[in-house]
């Protein structure tokens, strides 16, 4: 059976002096996130089901992303992170901004 979209969230993140691409990601992540509270989650796992999470994070070095501190941002599910060319580099300042869209999808066993 494919996994059925759940819940949509998007974010924003800044890194606003360093210029590090993955701090920015890190912190879209934790806006999209932050204010959510996902109730039904509780009945996927006790029905056996799989929370699918896939993760895009534009920046504008997708290359120098750690998709791995990333995907640590993420409390639950089976994540997925992709860094993709996006986000901001501030035009006479060292700030970077980051966009992220996560998609959590439902699996149930047949």
């Amino acid at each position: 059976m494919s996994a059925k979209p759940a819940v949509l969230e998007f974010g924003m993140g800044v890194d606003v002096h360093g210029l590090d691409c993955t701090k920015a990601a890190c912190r879209a992540v934790s806006d999209a996130i932050r204010h959510s509270s996902l109730p039904l989650f509780q009945e996927v796992r006790e029905r056996g089901g799989k929370m699918l999470v896939d993760v895009t994070v534009g920046v504008p070095e997708p290359a120098s992303v750690d998709v791995e501190r990333v995907r640590h941002e993420l409390p639950h599910g089976e994540v997925t992170v992709r860094a993709v060319s996006g986000g901001l580099r501030v035009p006479g300042a060292d700030t970077i901004i980051a966009c992220a869209a996560i998609t959590v999808s439902v699996e149930y066993p047949r």
